[in-house]
């Protein structure tokens, strides 16, 4: 249920392909809408009692793995001509294979990361169940588009090659699974024909409406990894999808075309930022928030985030009226109420704190420690300091008289 995306009769691991089951799928359903990504803000588990029954919170995971690297997997070795190759450990770990059914036309004919490459790829689970079938798929190679355990392996492909890949859950769909006919931690087999590989569009060239179609496809991505709780690939999507609206253009784009462009980048952005926050990349995600900002001052997600962004900080004195802000907008919105509550009362705490820990570096005596002033004290009582000083002046001129007197 993201937006814009289309169910699952895209290829494995596109954007948006099937609902997650169970538990997974009420969370991550209330995260997007065919409104705006992420339209209903999220909410840190941080205190149960907080009422965000309009908000189910997304739950709170640790960075996640880095993708493998490309120089890890390694090339086949030959082997003679038409015979079947064994099985290739692509990543040394045993958890994606690769086994040449069909040989190709030599490695010179394997495409390169940055090409658009069309593949016929049919996928099916352990029991032999087909759960994807495409004649044609076409997808940029090394942009995380697909499947990991495509994006990886269709670069060792030679053209006209025909193999076979099996992959561990962790490079397919993971925990969750996709609804209903791929399983949680369901490892998949897949058979791939390598058909083409060309350069990707001149970025340039491109009309307004292809321009906003692709940026929408990297978002749509973007927001698959993020409800698959992968912050990092999520990052990598929402990065790609604003660098094509921010390329120039050669091409004139019409007002409408451009307001669209606009909008994506702002839906990047605050998505951006929110992955940013779930990866405590608090520096990144203020930056993102701001550039949102910018583009339109009352934008309620980028000025919630910013505010839980400085909240995260301890800065409840800059964060407390951004929040209210949003709330001036929005004064409904629960989660609003909720984080700010919670953030006037942390701010009321630090500011106690603060004024106890002065008084103690100053030495400020409590009034109870102070000396009460003798009750019994004569009005007509001389400070023994006055007695001290006159005794003292009086003598003194005893002994310049006497001093005087001897030199006359």
């Amino acid at each position: 249920a993201s937006s814009g995306e289309e169910p699952r009769s895209g290829s494995p691991g596109r954007a948006g392909t099937g609902t997650e089951p169970a538990a997974a799928a009420a969370t991550d359903a209330a995260q997007l809408d065919t409104a705006e990504d992420f339209e209903v803000l999220e909410e840190e588990e941080e205190e149960e009692e907080d009422d965000l029954s309009e908000l189910p919170p997304l739950e709170d995971v640790g960075r996640p793995p880095a993708p493998p690297r490309e120089e890890d997997a390694q090339p086949p070795e030959p082997g003679a001509a038409g015979e079947p190759q064994e099985w290739l450990d692509v990543l040394g770990n045993g958890l994606l294979k690769k086994k040449t059914l069909v040989p190709g036309r030599g490695v010179d004919s394997r495409p390169q990361k940055g090409q658009d490459v069309t593949i016929r790829l049919k996928a099916t689970l352990e029991d032999g169940t087909v759960v994807e079938e495409d004649p044609a798929l076409t997808f940029t190679l090394g942009d995380c588009d697909v499947l990991q355990a495509l994006d990886l392996c269709v670069q060792l492909l030679e053209m006209g090659e025909t193999a076979l890949i099996v992959s561990e859950a962790k490079y397919c769909y993971g925990a969750q699974g996709r609804s209903p006919d791929i399983p949680p931690n369901a490892s998949l087999t897949l058979e791939v024909e390598l058909l083409a590989a060309r350069d990707a569009p001149d970025l340039e060239l491109l009309s307004g409406k292809e321009k906003i179609q692709l940026a929408n496809r990297k978002r749509e991505r973007g927001n698959f990894f993020y409800q698959q709780a992968d912050y990092v690939l999520a990052i990598n999507s929402y990065d790609i999808a604003l660098r094509i609206v921010g390329s120039s253009s050669k091409v004139d784009f019409s007002p409408d075309e451009e307001a669209e462009l606009l909008d994506v980048k702002v839906k990047c952005l605050n998505n951006l930022a929110a992955s940013q926050l779930k990866l405590d990349h608090f520096k990144a995600a203020l930056k993102s928030c701001n550039l949102v900002l910018e583009h339109q001052p009352g934008n309620i997600k980028a000025l919630f985030r910013k505010g839980k962004v400085l909240a995260q900080q301890g800065e409840y004195r800059e964060a407390i009226p951004i929040l209210k802000a949003a709330l001036k907008l929005e004064p409904s919105n629960k989660t609003i109420h909720a984080e700010l509550s919670k953030l006037v009362k942390k701010h009321a705490d630090q500011r106690n704190v603060e004024t106890e820990m002065y008084r103690k570096m100053l030495g400020n005596p409590s009034a109870a420690s102070t000396p009460r002033k003798c009750k019994d004290k004569l009005p007509w009582s001389i400070p023994w300091k006055w007695l001290f000083g006159a005794t003292a002046i009086a003598l003194g001129g005893v002994a310049l008289s006497v001093v005087i007197a001897a030199r006359n």
